[in-house]
């Protein structure tokens, strides 16, 4: 990976690893009636420092599961957009395709947050879902949608291989 030598580059690498987050976890829950999620214990204590700002949840571009973003995270997903050319007409694309459905979320005073109707419908969840931590973010899958996907057929040997085998053992210098 190169890293762009400019002093915007090297100022907010600075201050996102300052901030990172490390959500771990798989977590079963089920929506109320009204469609709130109690977000667990244990992620809310992972997110002790970020609660308080809220969350944007939004469609994920890859699969059919929602993306729960800290608002931290997701400024920082803004401004990579924000960097994007508007003129260009695949980045602008890419911009409405994503940000479309967005939706800023608050946990209320019992830790639950009512997810959006539309998201929940494009996403098919059910009743029973399954949310998974993944580092910066939390993925909301439909339970049943999650154990498909666990089913498939993936060669992870291969596929961790291809993915972080050139990054070495040095801390990613």
């Amino acid at each position: 990976l190169k890293v762009p030598d400019d002093g915007y580059f090297r100022s907010h690498l600075a201050r996102s690893w300052s901030r990172m987050l490390n959500l771990l976890g798989e977590y079963d829950c089920r929506l109320d009636a009204k469609g709130r999620l109690v977000l667990p214990s244990a992620l809310r204590k992972q997110l002790a420092d970020v609660v308080s700002q809220g969350f944007v949840m939004n469609r994920d571009v890859f699969r059919s599961c929602l993306v729960l973003y800290p608002m931290p995270e997701w400024e920082r997903t803004n401004q990579m957009l924000r960097r994007l050319n508007r003129f260009v007409e695949k980045n602008m694309e890419f911009i409405r395709r994503f940000t479309a459905g967005a939706t800023p979320l608050e946990l209320d005073g019992t830790g639950r947050m009512l997810l959006p109707y539309a998201l929940v419908k494009d996403a098919q969840l059910g009743n029973d879902i399954k949310l998974l931590g993944m580092g910066d973010r939390i993925e909301v899958w439909s339970a049943k949608a999650y154990a498909d996907m666990r089913r498939e057929k993936v060669d992870l040997t291969s596929l961790a291989e291809d993915v972080m085998g050139s990054l070495g053992n040095d801390d990613g210098k």
